[in-house]
């Protein structure tokens, strides 16, 4: 089953509404996409154009927009992710999206969050953790984060590449070299959840989906359409294009 995962990169809060508005109902979870200006060139909401709206969130009992209906997982593309990942826990994320390349201990990185935000039921603020791979680190970086086990799972519960090389920007053309990376990662970890986020598109999806991917992550492709369900519902039919073939 493939899970088409809308991405959202905000001006601002009220941008972060209105796109949650517009796919509350089709989806079960949007992708906020975090940039400091640092890690990547851009820079999204809350660290900018945010006026304090953020710690309101943070503070309210309502929480996030749409927070009784629709989920929202944070891709976190920040210089040392540790710094901000339990203000965004606390705001509810169901999923954090740490980049293997935004800090020089990502491993420990992770080690913590898990311990913090591990697998118990008895832990509210549980989630789960993905890593992101831009397309020129070898797949090598990863094996350690996928072999290392805690309470019988893996240090991280999924794998994001992008499929994209100016990462922090929508609608960039799609790197088809990132479909090697997906099929030699699927070989090695059978089992492991693949997101693509970058690139993905009515055109690409087919190829991401036989390579080995079971989430694809889109915010042009979607958000830019007339008709955002029908977008969406074509991105998650594009694995029955592959069983034909």
């Amino acid at each position: 089953m493939i899970e088409v995962i809308p991405a959202i990169l905000p001006e601002n809060i009220d941008e972060v509404r209105d796109k949650m508005s517009f796919v509350n109902g089709i989806v079960n979870i949007v992708q906020i996409d975090v940039c400091d200006g640092r890690f990547v060139p851009s820079v999204s909401w809350p660290f900018k154009n945010d006026g304090g709206e953020f710690e309101k969130i943070i503070d309210e009992d309502e929480g996030f927009p749409f927070w009784n209906s629709l989920d929202f997982e944070v891709d976190l593309m920040v210089e040392n992710p540790e710094n901000v990942a339990e203000e965004w826990v606390r705001a509810g994320a169901k999923r954090l999206v740490l980049h293997i390349e935004s800090s020089e201990n990502i491993l420990e990185v992770v080690k913590k969050l898990r311990g913090e935000y591990g697998y118990s039921g008895d832990n509210p603020l549980s989630i789960d953790i993905g890593l992101a791979l831009n397309i020129e680190t070898p797949n090598e970086e990863l094996y350690e984060f996928l072999n290392t086990q805690a309470n019988g799972r893996s240090l991280v519960d999924f794998v994001q590449f992008m499929g994209i090389r100016e990462v922090g920007f929508q609608g960039q053309v799609f790197d088809d070299n990132v479909l090697g990376k997906i099929r030699e990662l699927r070989s090695m970890f059978p089992e492991a959840i693949i997101s693509v986020d970058g690139g993905v598109n009515t055109e690409t999806a087919p190829q991401l989906i036989e390579a080995g991917v079971n989430r694809l992550i889109s915010g042009s492709a979607v958000f830019d359409s007339a008709d955002i369900k029908g977008a969406i519902d074509e991105l998650g039919q594009a694995e029955k294009l592959t069983q034909k073939n």
